[in-house]
C-alpha cells in the first residue's frame, strides 16, 4: 500500500515518526508509554505494518493449514495481528483465496475460521459491552459467584509447576502471541481448574496479545467457560500430547501427578456439577437484528464517503483502520490524517508494550500524525490546526471508539463509512451458535469459489 500525502507541520506533541532500527523504538516508546512498559517493557518478534502482512500472507497455504492447525507446530497462518488491526481486511482474505483458484475443499477450513472471526463480530456490534457479561447461563454446576476475581500470582508468573500451562504464559507474556490450541488450553485451565472467572483471564489475554481482538477474545473465552456454548471446554493430557508432542510431559515437576490425566468423563466430573440441560438464550442485551444491521452499514456506505456533507474533512485512523481495507484513504488523498494513542486506556493498564510496539510500527507506514492524549480533544484541536470541517472514519465495531464519535459529533461532523463485508446475508443469522450462521454463510461463499 503506497500512500503518498503530506503532513502539517510539526507542532509540540506530535509523536516521533522516524527510527533508525527497532531498538530505537523500544527506548522511545518506554519513555514515551510507561504504563504500557510496566505491562511487558520488549517489543514482540512479530512486525507490524501492511508490509509485514503482505509476507506473512504469501506464506500461507490454505491446504496445509486445514490438515495441520490444530498442531502447535502445524501450518497456522499467524494472521490474527494484521486481521485485528486492518492490516488484512476480511473481504480482502476471501477474494485472495478465491483467486488462488483451488478446490473450496482445499481452502473451506481457512475460510469457515474466517468466518468464525465474523460472526464474532457480529455478536460484537449487536451486544457491544455486553460481551463482557456471561450471554447464558454457565453449564458446569457452579455459580458465577463461586468464580474468583483475581488471576493467581503462580499462574500470572508462570511458576504453577505445570510445564505446558508455564510454557503458555511465556509465549504469551514474551511474544505476545499464542496458537489457538494454547489460548483454548490456557483459558479451560483458568477457568475451570482454577476456578477463575473468565473475565479475569480475558483481560489478561488482552494485554498482552498483539492481536487482541475484544471479540474474539471474549466470546472464545465465553466458548470455554460454557456461558456461550452447550457445554464446558475442558482438555486432558493424551490431547495435549497429541498436538503439542510429549516434550512439556517429559519436563513436567508434575508429570506424575497431573491434573490433566484420566478420560474426559472422569476430568468432567472431578471439575464439574452434574445438571440439567439448559436451553440456549439470546443474548440478554438491546440488540440490533441483522437486518437492521445491515441497513445502518448500507447508510454508512452510502454516504459517498462524506463528499457530499464534508468540503475539507480530516482522516481519523483508528486501531481497526490501519489498512487498504479503510475505504478512505483513496477516497480522500488530500486530507489530513490523524492516529490518537488514548492515553487514559493505556494508563489505565489496559494494553502492554508488545501491542502498542505493534501498532506504532505499523503506523510508521502511514502519512499520519501521531498524538498521545484524550481523543475527543486531540481530533478536535487537529482539526482546528487543519481547518477541517469534520471528521471521516471507518466504522468502528468497538463501543469505546463509538463513544469518542459520539463525544466528537457534540462539535464537529463524523462521517462514519463502512468496509467491504465479509459475507453479505440475505437473512438475518442466528447468532446464538455459529453453526446456525454457517449454515447461511457457506453456501453463499462456496458459491463465490465455484463462480470464479
Amino acid at each position: 500500500m503506497a500512500l503518498h500525502r503530506s503532513l502539517p507541520l510539526p507542532e509540540q506533541g506530535d509523536l516521533t515518526r522516524g527510527f533508525p532500527d527497532r531498538n530505537c523504538l523500544l527506548q522511545y516508546l518506554r519513555q514515551e508509554f510507561p504504563a504500557a512498559a510496566a505491562i511487558d517493557g520488549q517489543l514482540s518478534p512479530v512486525i507490524g505494518g501492511r508490509k509485514a502482512a503482505e509476507l506473512a500472507l504469501r506464506r500461507v497455504d490454505p491446504l496445509a493449514y486445514g490438515r495441520s492447525r490444530n498442531f502447535l507446530k502445524g501450518a497456522v497462518t499467524q494472521l490474527s495481528p494484521y486481521i485485528r488491526h486492518g492490516l488484512l481486511g476480511l473481504a480482502e482474505l476471501k477474494q485472495w483465496l478465491v483467486d488462488q483458484k483451488r478446490p473450496w475443499r482445499d481452502q473451506e477450513k481457512l475460510i469457515s475460521e474466517l468466518a468464525w472471526r465474523d460472526f464474532w463480530q457480529r455478536v460484537w456490534q449487536q451486544i457491544g459491552d455486553g460481551i463482557w457479561q456471561n450471554i447464558e447461563e454457565l453449564k458446569t454446576g457452579h455459580s458465577a459467584e463461586s468464580y474468583g476475581d483475581s488471576l493467581p500470582l503462580d499462574l500470572r508468573n508462570g511458576e504453577t509447576k505445570l510445564a505446558c500451562i508455564d510454557a503458555f504464559q511465556r509465549q504469551l507474556v514474551n511474544t505476545g502471541w499464542l496458537h489457538n490450541h494454547a489460548r483454548l488450553w490456557l483459558a479451560a485451565y483458568v477457568v475451570h481448574w482454577r476456578r477463575v472467572r473468565w473475565q479475569m483471564g480475558a483481560r489478561w489475554f488482552l494485554q498482552h496479545l498483539i492481536d487482541a481482538d475484544p471479540a474474539s477474545n471474549n466470546l472464545s473465552w465465553q466458548w470455554v467457560a460454557s456461558c456461550f456454548s452447550a457445554k464446558p471446554y475442558v482438555f486432558n493430557r493424551a490431547n495435549l500430547e497429541k498436538y503439542a508432542g510429549d516434550s512439556f510431559c517429559r519436563s513436567c515437576a508434575m508429570a506424575n501427578s497431573c491434573p490433566f490425566d484420566g478420560s474426559y468423563e472422569q476430568i468432567q466430573g472431578q471439575l464439574f456439577i452434574p445438571i440439567q440441560p439448559i436451553q440456549p438464550i439470546q443474548p440478554n442485551t438491546n440488540k440490533l437484528n441483522d437486518n437492521k444491521l445491515r441497513a445502518e452499514n448500507s447508510n454508512l456506505a452510502n454516504h459517498n464517503l462524506g463528499k457530499e456533507k464534508l468540503v475539507k474533512p480530516l482522516l481519523w485512523i483508528h486501531q481497526e483502520s490501519l489498512g487498504p481495507a479503510n475505504p478512505l484513504w483513496r477516497a480522500w488523498p488530500e486530507a489530513p490524517g490523524l492516529f490518537v494513542f488514548d492515553r487514559g486506556g493505556i494508563e489505565h493498564g489496559q494494553i502492554g508494550l508488545k501491542r502498542l510496539g505493534f501498532v506504532y510500527e505499523s503506523l510508521l507506514e502511514l502519512p499520519l500524525v501521531l498524538r498521545n492524549g484524550d481523543p475527543v480533544l486531540e481530533i478536535q484541536a487537529f482539526a482546528k490546526r487543519c481547518g477541517c470541517d469534520g471528521v471521516l472514519t471507518q466504522a468502528p465495531l468497538d463501543p469505546h471508539l463509538k463513544r469518542i464519535i459520539a463525544a466528537l459529533q457534540q462539535q464537529l461532523p463524523v462521517v462514519e463509512v463502512a468496509c467491504e463485508p465479509f459475507v453479505d446475508l440475505p437473512s438475518p443469522p442466528q447468532l446464538q451458535r455459529f453453526t446456525k450462521f454457517w449454515k447461511l454463510a457457506e453456501p453463499l461463499l462456496r458459491e463465490q469459489f465455484i463462480n470464479e
